[in-house]
């Protein structure tokens, strides 16, 4: 869905947007159920980042394919794990799944991600490339690298751009944990060098920048579409695009803008660098939002590389 935002310090409301664009994100709400502005939800699922509590052992080898159990005395918190699916504008886009405590995290998010999308997911127009019926047949990671063996309708159908993405889902899904760099395909069992009737070439393990095409120009992590959020709210994720710098805008349902930021990514102009900023806002009622991030054009101005998140604000 896009917006067209005012700039300038006068009126702060959008105003204007495609028919596309509210159907969106009316699709999103219908999905989650009727939330009235004032009605939010009241238990905080603010977006926590994975990395600090899905720690993925890697020293040697690691078999990430069997289940683990939690002594029911040492209570641990559950954890928020990311899955990739694809979007109406054929990118990846992360959600968020909450699961019990395991140490077999990669395991967990293959099982989470082949589930494919919530219903609420579907309706506001994500999807999954993974052709259905795939299984999930176990994970090592050695050195860094994931190696993933999945049944063989994986490699089924789809044209080129359904096989990218698909690859994409897992090797998103998987390096968002710090141990894992690229991943190596297997299917039955077998390694992967030719991937599907496309042919698409797997000459070794790939990672994120093999699969640049399938992650938007501003790709953010956290928060991610239906979560909850209150203020300060953590926005992270990592942007390739012109002098690195875009523009982060937090609206309330009725489109006012409630807090805007300038954001400056490590790197970028053809190389993709990260951000991680914490944005303050404040609301009269808690209720649907969204969070904005764009690039204002250089050649005329208007906003380009746009990527709309809804979001449940409390206040």
């Amino acid at each position: 869905m896009r917006h067209v935002l005012m700039r300038g310090s006068g009126r702060r409301v959008i105003g204007c947007c495609t028919a596309a664009a509210l159907l969106f994100l009316l699709a999103f709400v219908a999905g989650c159920g009727s939330v009235q502005p004032g009605e939010g939800e009241s238990t905080d699922t603010t977006v926590m980042a994975a990395t600090s509590s899905t720690e993925v052992q890697a020293s040697s080898t690691t078999t990430v394919g069997t289940s683990t159990t939690v002594d029911g005395g040492d209570q641990k918190e559950p954890l928020e794990l990311s899955v990739y699916l694809c979007g109406p504008d054929e990118k990846l886009w992360p959600v968020h799944r909450e699961v019990p405590y395991t140490a077999a995290t990669g395991k967990t998010a293959m099982e989470a991600l082949l589930g494919g999308p919530t219903a609420a997911e579907e309706e506001a127009g994500l999807g999954s490339c993974i052709p259905d019926g795939t299984a999930f047949l176990g994970l090592d990671i050695e050195d860094g690298i994931a190696t993933v063996d999945l049944s063989r309708e994986y490699a089924s159908g789809g044209g080129s751009l359904s096989m990218g993405l698909r690859l994409a889902q897992v090797i998103f899904t998987l390096t968002q944990f710090p141990e894992v760099t690229a991943v190596r395909f297997q299917v039955e069992g077998e390694t992967v060098d030719t991937f599907g009737g496309e042919g698409i070439i797997l000459d070794g393990p790939v990672g994120r920048v093999d699969f640049e095409d399938s992650s938007p120009a501003i790709l953010v992590e956290s928060p991610a579409l239906g979560d909850t959020i209150t203020s300060p709210v953590r926005v992270r994720g990592s942007a390739n695009v012109y002098e690195a710098t875009f523009q982060l805008n937090l609206v309330d349902w009725d489109g006012k803008i409630i807090a805007e930021e300038t954001v400056t990514a490590s790197s970028g102009t053809g190389t993709r660098g990260t951000f991680d900023v914490t944005v303050p806002f404040s609301v009269d009622m808690a209720g649907r939002g969204a969070l904005i991030v764009f690039v204002y054009s250089a050649k005329d101005g208007s906003q380009v590389n746009v990527r709309e998140i809804p979001l449940t604000i409390q206040k």
